[in-house]
């Protein structure tokens, strides 16, 4: 079950919150699902390089509340906040709505994300870096700052070979049977000249023991990394002292073989 179902709709409800949060009736309640369609769609191709996250979407009763969690808030946001302005009267003309606004939220770690690892790797691989390589410097990146484990799987026409294949990196343990290990999962393509190559992503930030905010904009695992980070470096276990008190005792056996190898002689001499 863990492995067939999406480790984030699993967690609906439990350590995850909705990312579209509204209410409707059975009148309205396609037309908001196809917007929310469109509006994801439109912004995700619009900002192209803006390291985008996740795009969390409120509605009351006249309005609407557009959240982009991104790694570059100054590329959205634009010079004097121009480009912000531009996508708003965009949005307004998509949706036919006339109060649109939006927030934009920095996401400080973009390495324990697993949407901006899938890209990066995705952009790599479009630039035709060796996808190996790429893989393992995103995995060597996010395990750096303290993720317990992650799991890359690509798929397609590797390296450009005849025959599609699939192959999986992983590093760390990434149990995605337990409801409360806050992973994160993204599924992206890499368009190469020889076709799509699908990227799949899991990253483990660890249990979640506490209850939880569900808020679709608490940006959830980062802190408690952190702080299991900074506990694994200053725990008193972390500086082993050296084993010179070991080898005093060698050394010491050393001579104590010495002397009664040399106790050994003497009496040998003595008894001729």
């Amino acid at each position: 079950m863990g492995q067939k179902t999406n480790p984030i709709g699993n967690r609906l409800g439990i350590i995850r919150g909705w990312e579209s949060n509204w209410y409707g009736n059975k009148k309205d309640y396609a037309g908001k699902l196809i917007e929310d369609n469109k509006i994801r769609t439109y912004l995700n191709a619009r900002i192209n390089k803006g390291g985008i996250s996740k795009i969390v979407i409120e509605r009351t009763l006249n309005k609407l509340i557009v959240t982009i969690h991104t790694s570059k808030p100054g590329i959205i946001i634009g010079k004097g906040g121009n480009e912000v302005d531009r996508i708003k009267e965009e949005l307004k003309k998509l949706t036919g709505k006339e109060d649109v606004q939006i927030n934009i939220l920095e996401i400080r770690r973009p390495e324990l994300d697993a949407n901006i690892v899938g890209d990066t790797i995705a952009k790599q691989i479009e630039n035709r870096i060796n996808y190996k390589r790429a893989i393992k410097m995103a995995i060597a990146s996010t395990l750096r700052m303290g993720a317990e484990g992650i799991k890359v799987k690509i798929s397609g026409r590797l390296g450009g070979a005849e025959i599609a294949r699939t192959e999986e990196i992983k590093q760390g343990r990434v149990p995605l049977h337990t409801y409360r290990m806050d992973i994160d999962y993204a599924s992206v393509f890499a368009l190469t000249v020889y076709g799509k190559i699908g990227i799949k992503v899991w990253i483990c930030k660890g249990e979640v023991l506490a209850k939880r905010d569900l808020n679709p904009n608490f940006v959830g695992g980062k802190s408690e990394v952190s702080d299991r980070r900074d506990r694994r470096d200053g725990a008193p276990g972390g500086d082993r002292p050296d084993r010179r008190d070991g080898g005093d005792r060698r050394r010491g056996g050393g001579d104590h073989r010495d002397r009664d190898h040399r106790g050994g002689g003497d009496r040998r001499e003595r008894r001729n």
